[in-house]
């Protein structure tokens, strides 16, 4: 199969469940609900080192978001046992909220996953209050829908006026692992094409790339020599190893790899998202080829054939 002459490698990415939160950050301008969600999700790209993987679903017009300011849709997501997860995630929420959210100017954080009885509750607003030294202000909001609980929020005094934050935040599976490779002829080509992939899947909803601008140069396999490390570079895909490893898959002028990672809340918009990427990846002249990294099945049940994305 070729897209504009571009290979299209007939295999799979091989993607795992996880769990994710998500939730609204709103501040007086774009240019401070950037900086926010821009510092929040910092140093989130995998679950390897970071614990988390994290990024910027959508930008919200003031229409869209709940105190009709500018905001940012944010999703984080962890590996983690039922029994764990809430104590997990509400560790990770409340530290990076609490740090990177609370201390921005005009900043203010809301839930944005429905309860629903799959998900599953974890406070935040609601321990993030002490820090208000009993100054702090509860606040309910009258549902919409009938049956439902108010939501409750609570306001904490700062220097510059208040924090706004929601009690309760709620936890639903998720999907991650879903990825593809871009090859190419040399560094410039690769970058552009993963540029342009990345421009296109940031049009999807539920999605987030957390590596570096949505793309690493660094891929890696489970495993290494060395018995401590959980993983180690790809050298099926490393250029400068053509020559040295036995694993090498590059063909003659292939001298550059790239992969983009994608995190999603349900799997159609993770497959929408790879299906957009690849079609705009390869657009750009100096791509060989397209394929995914997978270890045969053995890391995640989720396997995503590119072949079937364009059925």
């Amino acid at each position: 199969m070729h897209i504009n002459n571009v290979e299209i490698v007939d295999t799979f990415a091989e993607g795992f469940g996880m769990w994710a939160s998500k939730f609204i950050i709103t501040a007086i301008n774009e240019k401070w609900v950037l900086t926010t969600a821009t510092t929040i999700t910092g140093f989130a790209t995998s679950v390897i080192a970071c614990g988390c993987e994290g990024g910027t679903d959508k930008i919200l017009k003031p229409e869209e978001s709940p105190d009709s300011r500018p905001g940012a849709r944010i999703v984080f997501c962890i590996t983690s046992s039922k029994k764990d997860v809430a104590v997990n995630m509400e560790h990770l929420l409340i530290n990076r909220i609490g740090q990177c959210v609370l201390t921005s100017p005009t900043a203010a954080c809301y839930n944005a996953i429905n309860p629903k009885p799959e998900t599953i509750p974890v406070v935040v607003g609601g321990k993030l209050k002490f820090f208000g030294d009993g100054f702090q202000i509860s606040k309910r909001l009258p549902s919409t829908s009938k049956g439902k609980e108010a939501r409750r929020f609570w306001r904490i005094p700062i220097m510059e006026g208040e924090f706004l934050c929601e009690d309760t935040f709620h936890i639903q599976k998720a999907f991650g692992g879903g990825n593809f490779l871009v090859v190419g002829k040399n560094v410039e080509s690769v970058l552009e094409a993963c540029e342009r992939a990345i421009t296109e899947m940031k049009k999807v909803e539920n999605v987030i790339m957390p590596f570096p601008g949505g793309i690493v140069r660094s891929g890696s396999k489970v495993g290494s020599k060395y018995t401590a490390l959980k993983a180690s570079t790809n050298d099926a895909f490393c250029p400068t190893l053509k020559a040295q490893s036995k694993n090498s898959l590059l063909k003659e002028g292939e001298e550059c790899v790239m992969e983009i990672v994608v995190d999603a809340l349900d799997l159609d918009s993770m497959k929408k998202a790879i299906k957009c990427g690849i079609e705009a990846a390869c657009t750009t002249e100096g791509i060989t080829r397209i394929t995914a990294g997978n270890y045969g099945g053995k890391l995640g049940k989720f396997n995503i054939h590119l072949h079937e994305l364009f059925k």
